[in-house]
């Protein structure tokens, strides 16, 4: 009797709230324009051209390299996934980053959003879902472009796009988290110098072998867009390994909790 009075109420209560959150998605959807579309396409030629320029240009004069796994592939194959990882981690961030930014210090969107019944966590998640959607859209077309460049297949391709999904949950948390904390526009030079960072320095365009200092590779493998690189590079190569379970819990936890302190600090912010 106390389960089937309980459970009701309390998937009512979930299935309300993601309704919520779906609206807030849903208003991202219904205020496209044009332009948008032209941004989108921005933002999947910048790793496209890296993967042509350094990929294959670059990797003629390099050859072959042995991964971290020790497999032996060209270049552009392990260059192709991380571009891939980044253009996720890109979509994602500019969403949750500078367009988060302005709806919730300029346009003061959300302060009309709390005046109804949607709350501040699901404001962050519909929001992120959004932020997923970009970094989707980025991941899908590149995807496209590496199975017709017989850089992966087609079915590994399709686990490398789920992955991507999460690469962008990830980053659109933290990105969110961390823009709560930013009072002007200027303060995003602060996120666009980590973000290069974490693109040069990140197993990127190098195993992780090559850097000689233990303590380098450490701080290295710490990096989230390390952790993506080597998801997304085991399954574009069809290399499955026990340690990418540790790649997901790492993303996951590392997700959970930007969600968790973006909706916590908007609540402080939107309600005082």
């Amino acid at each position: 009797m106390v389960v089937t009075a309980f459970a009701p109420g309390v998937y009512g209560r979930i299935d309300s709230s993601v309704k919520r959150a779906g609206a807030v998605t849903g208003r991202n959807v219904t205020a496209l324009r044009s332009a948008y579309w032209v941004l989108l396409a921005s933002g999947f030629a910048e790793p496209l051209l890296y993967l042509l320029s350094i990929g294959f240009g670059v990797g003629a004069l390099i050859g072959d390299v042995t991964t971290d796994s020790g497999q032996v592939v060209s270049y552009a194959t392990f260059v192709a996934p991380a571009m891939l990882a980044s253009s996720a981690m890109s979509g994602a961030l500019s969403e949750a980053t500078f367009n988060f930014f302005g709806k919730m210090k300029h346009m003061k969107l959300y302060d009309a959003i709390v005046a109804t019944p949607v709350r501040s966590m699901e404001i962050a998640f519909g929001e992120l879902m959004w932020a997923m959607f970009r970094g989707a859209i980025y991941s899908a077309a590149f995807l496209v472009i590496m199975v017709g460049m017989h850089l992966t297949t087609a079915g590994w391709a399709v686990l490398a796009f789920l992955a991507t999904l999460l690469v962008g949950f990830t980053f659109g948390g933290v990105g969110m988290a961390i823009t709560t904390y930013m009072k002007g526009w200027q303060d995003f030079d602060l996120i666009a110098t980590i973000q290069v960072a974490l693109f040069l320095f990140s197993s990127t365009f190098t195993p992780l072998a090559v850097y000689p200092q233990a303590w380098l590779r450490f701080l290295i493998q710490l990096s989230p867009l390390y952790q993506a690189v080597a998801l997304t590079r085991s399954l574009t190569l069809g290399q499955l390994a026990w340690s990418d379970l540790l790649h997901v819990a790492y993303l996951l936890a590392l997700a959970g909790a930007g969600l968790w302190l973006a909706s916590r600090r908007m609540s402080r912010q939107l309600l005082k």
